[in-house]
């Protein structure tokens, strides 16, 4: 039977805003030209594997911005998650089993 761990709220809390952080930023990242300077494309037919980029017009300021904004967030939370005072009551031969359990728990405090 697979052990149950009690996650305190705010760790649960912390890991699902860092999943939605994360997905929002993955999300945002595939919307946004390939380089965030404006950069001509490219084409590379004659390499092992056929490499083919568009113009890119490079990210707006606000892009910019809000790509820092997201990436600093999800670092807060990182730090928030894997240093919660919650580990430390968790023997240290379970903790990646318990890391992995809080990673799926996705606000379901059963877990």
């Amino acid at each position: 039977m697979a052990t149950t761990y009690d996650f305190p709220s705010d760790l649960l809390a912390g890991q699902e805003e860092l999943h939605q952080v994360r997905s929002e930023l993955s999300a945002l990242l595939k919307r946004l030209p390939w380089s965030v300077v404006p950069l001509d494309g490219f084409s590379d037919e004659g390499g092992w594997r056929k490499v083919e980029r568009p113009a890119s017009p490079g990210w707006t300021s606000d892009e910019q911005a809000e790509v820092e904004k997201l990436r600093q967030r999800e670092h807060e939370l990182a730090v928030f998650v894997t240093t919660h005072r919650f580990w430390v009551e968790i023997t240290e031969g379970e903790r990646v089993q318990a890391r992995t359990r809080l990673k799926h728990a996705r606000g379901d405090e059963s877990n």
